[in-house]
Order: structure tokens, then sequence, then C-alpha cells
């Protein structure tokens, strides 16, 4: 139902991209004030695109791994956030269900795009 490798890839890229936007924010005020949430949702979603793009087996399938993506890579970054003092902790959950929706999202798009690549081959 899942590819393990392919999950972990993904995850692994996305949790790299919010560390370091987490890491960044923490000292550049700016980033913290301005792109801390979109820029979060949109590394899940990417996340969650890679994922999907990848496996190509479905939009169900597509969808659920890019909100486990998702949802993992933005929790860390969430808790990171929390951890460093940048966020409070009751916007935890509230940003973590954010994250897998936006994650889903990308799934589909992902699976989108892995269509349009086999029109294309």
């Amino acid at each position: 139902m899942f590819d393990a490798k392919l999950l972990q890839r993904a995850a692994g890229t996305g949790i790299i991209l919010q560390l370091t936007l987490v890491i960044i924010g923490h000292y550049v005020v700016w980033i913290r004030e301005n792109a801390y949430e979109f820029g979060g949702m949109m590394i899940a979603g990417v996340s969650g695109l890679l994922y999907a793009r990848d496996f190509a087996k479905g939009y169900a399938k597509g969808a659920l791994g890019g909100a486990i993506t998702g949802g993992t890579c933005g929790l860390i970054g969430l808790c990171a956030a929390n951890i460093l003092g940048d966020m409070p902790l009751i916007a935890l959950p509230v940003g973590s269900v954010i994250m897998i929706l936006v994650g889903a999202i990308g799934g589909l798009f992902g699976q989108m795009a892995a269509n349009i690549r086999k029109l294309n081959a």
C-alpha cells in the first residue's frame, strides 16, 4: 500500500527544509513574522507532492501518503519552533491538522503530475 523508501525520502526532505526554515526564522525576525506559516505549509505540500509523484498509484493513495509525509515534516517543524520559543504550544494541534491537509493536497497534485508525465512519455 505504501512505499516506505519513498515515504522516508519525501519526509526526510520535508524535515530538513522545515528545520532550516525554523532555524532561519529563529534568528531573522522578518522570516518568523512573514514566512513561517506559508513556508511551513509550502514545504508540507511539496513533501506530499514529491511522494505522490514518484509513487503514482492513484489519487487516494497519493493523498494518503502526502498527508503522512506532510504531517510528519510539519509536526517536527512545529515542535522545533515550539522548543525554540517561537510558537506557543497551543498552536501544535491546529498546525498539525493544517500540515496534514496541505500534504494531502500536495499528494493530489503529485498524482496529477505523475499522470501528466505518463501522458508525455
